[in-house]
């Protein structure tokens, strides 16, 4: 983390919320991969900022993103949240519901792919999507969202600078070229009107245009 994350994130109080999720990931043995602090507080605005109400989370983990994506809900809105793993499921649906979010919630558990895949099939639309798997999937959970899409929604998705690998060449693993192929697509595809953010591992924010 750069010395500006750290004074920026320095800012704003501990969240009780926030930090049961990274307790409860280290009581669980999962990964600390949660999306950073700041783009936590900024996903809560945008959801808020678009008037978004059905939310599509790709990559539960233990819940983090999915209270951050939750807060910024009006009444009636609802998150779905799509999570390869069960146990990892179980874990965030428990933390959403100790922060009071655990009614606006529900999870599809299995590939998500397939899972993307069947609610093609079933007719579902969304306002809002999160991105935040496995990153050799990515192009391929784009390709859904824009699927899944109402004009104007929004697609974000984070860890699009894999702490760095994605601009040193001499990195070329399947994920860093699935990321950079995911960049590259969602800088100029004419359906989407986009930017990157380059701070903490970076995050891609996209608008499906009408």
């Amino acid at each position: 983390m750069s010395l500006n994350e750290e004074y920026v994130d320095s800012l704003y109080g501990s969240d009780a919320d926030l930090e049961r999720v990274k307790a409860g990931l280290d009581a669980h043995g999962m990964p600390q991969i949660s999306v950073s602090e700041g783009y936590g507080r900024l996903l809560t605005m945008l959801v808020r900022m678009s008037g978004a109400s059905r939310l599509l989370e790709i990559g539960a983990l233990g819940g983090y993103s999915g209270i951050c994506l939750a807060r910024g809900l009006q009444n009636g809105g609802s998150l779905l949240s799509l999570e390869l793993l069960k146990p990892y499921a179980d874990v965030a649906k428990r933390h959403m519901t100790d922060a009071g979010l655990g009614e606006r919630v529900d999870y599809r558990v299995g590939d998500a792919k397939e899972s993307l895949a069947a609610l093609v099939h079933e007719g579902c639309q969304f306002d809002f999507f999160f991105i935040d798997a496995d990153k050799e999937g990515y192009l391929a959970y784009l390709d859904y969202a824009l699927q899944l899409a109402v004009p104007g929604a929004v697609i974000v998705a984070d860890n699009i600078l894999l702490r760095g690998r994605t601009t040193d060449e001499t990195k070329q693993g399947p994920a860093v070229q699935a990321v950079r192929a995911f960049n590259a697509r969602i800088a100029t595809d004419k359906r989407l009107k986009s930017t990157v953010l380059p701070g903490y591992d970076g995050l891609a924010i996209a608008i499906v245009k009408g």
